[in-house]
């Protein structure tokens, strides 16, 4: 059954009569009679009494045409929503973010986004990227912001907005200031250093890892928590050593009183990204929301 079924149905019980029927339906009356006769002979009942050129519903006819009109009804009322929704862009937009990010990202965002799509309810997720990621494959959340993991996920899709560095930190003047050279540092000069790591379900926690291990760097020494307020304000008490991301630092208010350096010759960046499931439909007043959070990265 699909809706051509139902209007030509409803057509015929309307005029009665398969010529003027044919005719408001825009199609030849011997494809509309032959029509009729394949879904009667497929539904094993007449659904009209032929009576001189008349079409008259049988009982089944008439409880047909009943559901009919209804079903009829109820996507004629569905299509006026839909078209509304379009016009006035009414819609709900789910969105993971890392409580860091979130900190800084929704101050400039929603207040922008809003203005432009008032009818738009946005509904904001918090947690580590890895309860995120989860999030977005269940169809929780349509729409995600963080760091690029180093393994991709393969049910999810990742737009770059920008790339961002990930810096080492330390105190004001710290002793490791003398190992660094135009604003780099060798990860062997925090060997022996405390380190302040974030938790590992956090991109920023997954990626400094990676690049410590590479280095062959203990962290025994070390702290995790997944509060990025006390890494900032451990880091200049001098407790220790940490690794921010610089959007981090340049949206944190105040300003961290820290020093900061380069890994290495080269650096460590990571891209910064939209995250969505794969095949999912993005809205325009989701990819407006994309727009904007990447125009705070530019």
């Amino acid at each position: 059954m699909d809706f051509r079924e139902l209007s030509y149905i409803t057509a015929i019980a309307k005029h009665q009569n398969l010529t003027r029927a044919a005719e408001s339906l825009y199609i030849s009356q011997p494809n509309l009679s032959k029509f009729l006769s394949g879904l009667e002979s497929d539904l094993g009942l007449k659904l009209f009494d032929r009576a001189d050129k008349k079409y008259i519903l049988t009982y089944a006819g008439k409880r047909y045409v009943e559901y009919a009109r209804k079903i009829l009804d109820m996507k004629s009322s569905l299509d006026a929503e839909l078209s509304d929704i379009i016009k006035r862009d009414i819609g709900v937009l789910n969105i993971g973010l890392p409580n860091m990010r979130c900190a800084f990202m929704l101050p400039k965002t929603l207040p922008v986004f809003s203005r432009k799509y008032p009818n738009v309810k946005v509904n904001i997720f918090e947690g580590t990227s890895s309860m995120i990621d989860e999030k977005l494959i269940d169809g929780d959340i349509d729409l995600a912001f963080y760091s690029k993991p180093h393994e991709l996920n393969p049910h999810l899709v990742y737009e770059t907005l920008a790339p961002e560095e990930l810096l080492i930190c330390t105190c004001r003047n710290h002793r490791v200031k003398d190992s660094s050279a135009d604003g780099k540092l060798d990860l062997a000069a925090i060997r022996d250093e405390r380190l302040i790591l974030l938790s590992p379900e956090q991109r920023t926690g997954q990626i400094s890892r990676h690049y410590l291990k590479e280095a062959g760097i203990d962290l025994t020494n070390s702290i995790t928590t997944n509060n990025m307020p006390a890494v900032i304000s451990l880091t200049e008490q001098g407790w220790g050593v940490s690794f921010i991301f610089e959007s981090h630092l340049r949206w944190h208010s105040p300003k961290p009183e820290i020093d900061t350096y380069s890994f290495g010759e080269n650096g460590v960046y990571s891209d910064f990204v939209a995250a969505m499931r794969k095949g999912s439909y993005i809205p325009a007043y989701a990819r407006y929301f994309i727009d904007e959070a990447g125009k705070l990265y530019a």
